[in-house]
Formats: structure tokens, sequence, C-alpha cells
């Protein structure tokens, strides 16, 4: 027999069919099977080793992490230690935050390796052995029994076996496998026995290709797209400031080693450092807001990318459905009712074989309380597929009845049923995707036909639901099953997935966007081609989600944007998944999209906050060098605006925020329009208060600096703050979360201080900082009214184009 442990090899018996066995082949001898070991390799998955130190390193590789590597080695150069230290730890928590989430994620590849240490039972030398499953090779001779785990791919050559892949191709039913027919690695038997030869092993097999895509499967990297394409827009004024400001102090005859200090500062002033550190933040905040609504999640980047998720490819078995089957219409024929059928049904099963459609009769009756005085039973033959047909012979009130279920056109024709008047209704079930079987009793020979059961695997009560409520957010589902067209079709039906049914071979890689468009249920389904799909969907634009709960599912789950693994799912799925549900059923999906997209908002407040000040006061710190001929800020004060305008930003990841009802997708032309013109505003305020400070209020170098850095931190950085948080007007709904509330007030408190009693700067007046504050609050109103505007303008010009 099979077992999921190692075991030494030893003789066994021949299998009962041990008499038709030796008209097979004899199998390999120990010689041939050790040179084709030796050619094809050990029947099993190749071990990955990630070099962990290589994946860590890889985090200090980006344009981000050289511009803050560039930084510390100026800073080293300049023996400026303490600004040094502060960006290299900030440059070492981005990379151990980011290494520690990626870590988490990497079991799935050996989790479908654990799926192939079992035993099997193989002819060797003339004689039946039990060898372990890594030492099979091609061309040899493996028999299966009831319960075995398939080891390999074999091509069926003797017997006839029923056989479970629900976990490989995504079929809720078990699938009938003889002569001719090759049953997968990593199935098992529920019924029957066979006799066949190896076709394939290890990666070669069906199994171990869909491990093969999970290994290669990789979801776009999109936030990390997003963080490289807001620094661009930053480095390239950067750049531009940078080279101005040293031109300008070359032709003044100013030494060049005065002036590299601010230029450093300005670099880091322009530089998103905290950019990766709040998408680390937000998401781990996300994850653990999910985790109590029963959502693990194992890979933080598909938290930013289901809020983007238009498209959600969902698996039938065990996902929209219960993966359990049930009664779902009984036909009764010649004068039986209804009960009679299904207690004829019920008393031909036995749950000792745990044959699913055994114990969907059983429940059925059960329920029903139709079982309540059953009658002795005398023999009972458990279903055969080569007869396609079970039958019990039962005592009741002194008579002895024969009861058989099965096949319907089998029993028509075991109790010469007219198969014209019968078969219409067999036709209608089928088509509503059911599973049709027959009942007929009688004694001896003399059977009458009792009438049809249809078997449905039934969706769950909540699964029309979540397709209502995913549609509703602008989430298009599409049903992606192993299951015939007939079966998916009617599942569509019930849960409200619309769209043609594709054809086969419709998935492939020339897949076109018109097809992606046109079709909505994708029926017979391969591990392949569900990968496949993804990637196509992915191709045409569309941010991608795919549930699923078997091995089948895997390399779809790994591809996709967002896979999210139920929560019957197995721990090969849920590997691979970015988001696993703890809780039976599939309402949690719903508010992962909800959480996402207010994580989206939090960090589009982010980018938007910190986009408008570094490109305004990179700009209004080289511009005090190029027309004013001053350092409108110390270098000291610029460390301090950094600081103070990080904390302040960091509160943004407890904000506050609503979801839209439409997939969020980063598009930063029209954000960075937005922020560019308030920097412009923001740059056009600063210079004003710079020259009132010099020109009228008559302040000197040190205290003019410290206004400008007091003004900064309220307008520049708190008034943005709260501009950019919402996309309507400031004073509305949602409003400010208790965590923003506190950093603002602790911000200025703290920035009050300083600037009154002269820490680390000159002192200025109450006066002058209430000024500012005031300031600050004019430049919110007049700020928020244009960035209304321009959103007005952009929206009518989309819509337009």
């Amino acid at each position: 027999m099979l077992t999921t442990e190692a075991a030494p090899i030893s003789s066994i018996e021949a299998p009962p069919t041990s008499d038709k066995a030796n008209a097979l082949p004899n199998g390999l001898t120990s010689r041939e099977a050790a040179a084709k070991l030796q050619q094809y390799g050990p029947n099993a998955i190749p071990e990955a080793r990630p070099q962990i130190m290589l994946i860590f390193l890889g985090k200090f590789w980006g344009l981000v992490p050289w511009m803050l590597e560039i930084a510390v080695i100026l800073d080293l150069v300049l023996g400026r230690w303490v600004e040094a230290g502060v960006i290299a730890a900030l440059l070492v928590v981005n990379a151990l935050m980011g290494f520690m989430q990626e870590k988490r994620a990497k079991g799935a590849l050996a989790l479908l390796r654990q799926r192939l240490t079992v035993n099997a039972r193989v002819r060797r030398d003339d004689r039946w052995q039990v060898l372990p499953a890594s030492k099979i090779v091609p061309d040899d001779v493996v028999h299966l029994r009831v319960g075995d785990i398939v080891p390999a791919d074999i091509l069926v050559t003797e017997g006839v076996a029923s056989v479970d892949q629900s976990q490989l191709t995504g079929e809720s039913l078990p699938v009938e496998h003889r002569g001719g027919n090759t049953i997968y690695a990593g199935s098992s038997v529920r019924r029957g026995e066979a006799t066949g030869v190896v076709s394939a092993t290890g990666t070669r097999t069906y199994f171990g290709k869909t491990a093969e895509l999970v290994r290669t499967a990789e979801a776009p990297a999109r936030a990390e797209t997003l963080i490289v394409g807001v620094a661009k827009y930053l480095v390239a004024l950067d750049i531009l400031l940078a080279v101005a400001v040293v031109a300008v102090v070359v032709i003044r005859g100013t030494p060049l080693i005065d002036s590299l200090p601010f230029v450093l500062m300005l670099l880091v002033a322009s530089i998103p450092h905290a950019l990766p550190t709040m998408f680390t933040m937000s998401a781990a905040l996300g994850a653990n807001a999910l985790a109590e609504k029963g959502i693990l999640v194992t890979r933080l980047a598909a938290i930013q990318d289901a809020a983007a998720m238009d498209v959600l490819c969902v698996d039938k078995t065990g996902t929209l459905t219960q993966n359990q089957l049930a009664v779902a219409k009984i036909i009764p024929f010649a004068g039986t009712t209804s009960e009679e059928v299904l207690r004829m049904a019920a008393l031909a099963s036995d749950e000792a074989t745990q044959d699913p459609i055994d114990l969907a009769f059983i429940q059925a009756a059960n329920a029903r309380e139709l079982l309540a005085s059953s009658p002795v039973r005398l023999s009972f033959e458990p279903f055969d597929p080569s007869t396609k047909r079970s039958e019990v012979m039962v005592r009741e009130n002194d008579q002895i009845t024969r009861i058989v279920k099965g096949e319907p056109s089998t029993l028509a024709q075991l109790s010469h049923a007219a198969w014209e008047t019968i078969e219409p209704d067999v036709a209608q079930l089928s088509a509503e995707g059911a599973r049709v079987l027959a009942v007929a009793a009688g004694t001896g020979s003399d059977l009458r036909f009792a009438g049809l059961i249809a078997l449905s695997d039934p969706p769950r009560e909540d699964s029309a639901a979540l397709i209502a409520d995913l549609t509703s957010r602008g989430v298009r589902v599409l049903l992606v099953t192993g299951d015939g067209e007939a079966t998916a079709r009617a599942v569509a039906a019930k849960v409200g997935i619309t769209g043609e049914v594709a054809p086969p071979g419709t998935i492939g890689d020339n897949l076109k966007s018109e097809a992606i468009a046109r079709f909505g249920i994708f029926p017979k389904v391969f591990p392949q081609e569900k990968f496949l799909l993804v990637q196509a969907l992915q191709k045409a634009g569309h941010v991608v989600g795919m549930t699923g709960d078997g091995v089948n599912d895997a390399p779809a789950l790994r591809q996709a944007d967002v896979g999210i693994a139920v929560a019957s799912a197995t721990d090969v799925a849920k590997a691979a998944a970015s988001l696993v549900l703890t809780r039976p059923g599939l309402s949690e999906i719903v508010a992962a999209v909800d959480g996402s997209r207010e994580i989206y908002q939090r960090m589009r407040t982010f980018i938007s906050t910190m986009s408008t000040f570094k490109m305004a006061n990179p700009a209004f710190f080289a511009l005090g060098v190029l027309l004013f001929g001053a350092f409108v800020v110390s270098p000291l004060l610029m460390v301090l605006l950094m600081f103070a305008t990080d904390v302040a930003v960091m509160s943004v990841s407890m904000d506050n925020v609503s979801s839209s009802r439409s997939p969020d997708r980063w598009d930063l032309r029209p954000l960075m329009i937005t922020s560019f013109s308030v920097a412009v505003l923001l740059l056009s305020v600063s210079s004003g208060v710079f020259w009132f400070a010099t020109n009228v209020l008559q302040l000197g170098v040190a205290e003019t600096q410290t206004l400008v850095f007091v003004w900064l931190v309220f307008g520049g950085s708190q008034a943005i703050l709260y501009l950019t948080r919402a996309r309507g007007f400031f004073w509305q709904k949602p409003y400010p979360g208790k965590a923003l509330r506190m950093a603002t007030i602790v911000d200025v408190a703290l920035v009050t201080l300083m600037a009154t009693f002269g820490w680390l700067m000159a002192p200025i007046s109450l006066n002058l900082i209430g000024a500012a504050l005031l300031l600050a609050v004019v430049f919110l109103i007049v700020a928020d009214l244009l960035k209304v505007m321009l959103g007005h303008f952009m929206t009518r010009s989309i819509s337009a184009s």
C-alpha cells in the first residue's frame, strides 16, 4: 500500500489481480531501473535553495537605496557623522522590513515536495515490491488500490479506478480511469484497482509541472515600480537644482568646499527616503487590521495591489461551492415517491467507504429521517467502475429486496425500462451541471426502475452576495474551473457571474484583450491554463486576483497580483497565496478589497504630501542661494525639518479614510500635476516669508532662518498634510484620525517651544510664531481651493478623452 512515510524496499504478495497482472509486462529489472534513475533523476521536485544573504543585499539595490548610499558616503567624506548615521539607519531599517516580509512567503515549493514522499507498489525483477516513490522511474509497472496516493503519472493498462483529482484539476467529482487513460501524480484512488506503466516522473509529471509553475511564477512588483516612478520625478528636479547652485557658487567665487554641506543637504532633502518605510508600515498596519477580520497576509505588496484589483478569477470547487456533494433533485418513476427513491439510494450506500456519493445519499436520507427503521442488510457490493453500479440485498418485513444504484442507462437496461422515456430527464439534469444516478429495486433479476437522483456541489450561501458586492466595487468576476461547461454554466448562473462561455483552447499565449472582455466563464481549465490566463490578463493591463483551494490553483495564486486561498485550501495553495482566509466563506474578500483601498488612500496622501514639499522645499533652498545669495535655512534646520515632517506624515498610516467604490490605480501624472501646482504656490509664499523677514522685519540671518523653519513646519508640512488627505475640501468627512491630530499637536507645540526658547536655533517671539501659524491656515484654504479646481478640471479632461 501507499503511505506517507518512507519504507525500506521489501517484497510483498502479488495484488488480487495477479492472474491478470501476469499477462502484463514483468516490469523493469534493477539494472534497468538504476540506468533510468541515472537518466531521469529521482521522482521528486528539486529543492530551490535561495541565497538568504543575496536576497538581503538586494534590498540595498535600487534607485532610492542608491541615493541614500551616495548621501551617506558624502556625509562621511565631509565628516558629518551624525547625518551619515541617521541616513544609514533609515537605509538598514527599510532593507530589514522588506527582507523579513519576503522571507515569510517561501513555503509553497517545499509543501509540493512533501506530497511526493510516499511509497508505491512496483513490479521489479519479476516480483512485486514496495519502493519509495522517489525511486520510481519511467516504464515501471505500478499497481494502485483504494486509498493510494498516485506516485507518478501512470498510463493504465489493466483494471478500472475512480480517482479524486480535484486538488489537481479542479474537477469536483471522481474521474473514472481505465485502459489508455493517464492517472496524474498527486491524485488519490477512491474506488477500484488498476495497474499501469509509469509515463512521467518528477518535474515531468502533471503534478511536477504545477510545482515548476509555482517556482517560476511571480506577481508584478507594482509597489517598487511606483516608488521608482515617484523618485524619478524628484531626482530630476534635484539634479537640476544642485547643478544650478554649484554653478552660481563657482561664478560668485565662493569656495566650493563651503557650499558642499548645503548641496549635500539639498540632495538629502529631496530624496523620498521615507517612501519605502511608509509603504511597509502602511501595509503592516493594514495586515494587522485584516488579520482581525480573518485574513492573513503573506505578501505585503498584495495589500497595495488589492486596491487596484479590477478582475478576480474564482475557482469553483471549494471556493464558490462547498466541495461537498448534495442531493439537488429527485425524479421518481413508476408510482414511487421521492422519499422512497432517496431511501433506496441510501440503503444501497455504505458510510464506511467514505465515497462522497454514498455520503450524500445517507446524509440526505438522515435529514429527512428516512433511515429511522433500517432493514437488515444481507449483502452489499460497493460501486464497481467496470459494472457502473453498486447493490445491496436487504430483508424487511420478511421480504428480501435487491436495490441497485448506478449509471442511468445501465440501470435502465437491467430493469428493462424504456430509455427513451428516461433520457430527456437525464439530459436536462446533466445540462444543469448535476451528476445523475438511477435507482432500481426488485427481487432477483426482476428489477423496477425507481427514479433518478441529481447530485450537485451547491454554491456557498455567501457566494452570490460576494459576486454582487465585488461587481458594485468595480471588480469583474470570472469563473475559472476544471469542471465541464454544463456544470460551470449552472454554477455561474446561480451566483451571478455573467459573460460568454470560453470554448476549449481559448486560453493561450496569444489570448486577445477582446476575448478577455467577452468571456466570463472558463470551463475545463488546467493549471497551466489558469497560470496563462492570469498572465494574459496582466499583459492586458488588469490587476488580477485569483481565488482557489487546491494544488492545481497554486501556480495561478502565486502569479496573480492578489492570490487568495480560502479557509479550506490545501497547505500548498495557502503557501502560494498572498492572502489566506481563515474563516469559512468568501465574504472576507470584500473586507480585503475595502481595507486595501483605505490603505491606498493613506498612501496617496503620503505621496501627495511628500511630493509637494520635496518639490517646493529644495527649490526654495536653491532659490535662496540663486536669487538672495543666502542660505534660507541652515543645514541643521534642514535635518530638523526632515524629521518634523516625517513624524507628522507617518501618522497618515493610521488616519481615517473612506474606501472608493471603484479600483484605485496609481496614475502619477495627475497626482504630480496637483503636487507641482501646490508646490509652486508654497514656493511663492515661502519666498515671500523670507523677503518679508529680511526686508520688512529686518531680522538677522539666524532669526530669519528660524522663522522660515517654523513656517515650513506649519505651512509646508502640516497644511500640506491636511490639504492632501482628501480629494474634496479639507473640512469634509472623513475627519482626521486621532493619530494625525496628536501628531499635529505635538509637532506644532514642540516647534513652538524650540523656536521660543532657542533650542538648536535662534529664538524668535511668540507673535512671529502665531503669525506663521495664521498664515499656514490661510495658505491651507487657498491651496485647498486650487487643489479642488485642478481635480475637477482633470476629471473633465479624462471624461472628454
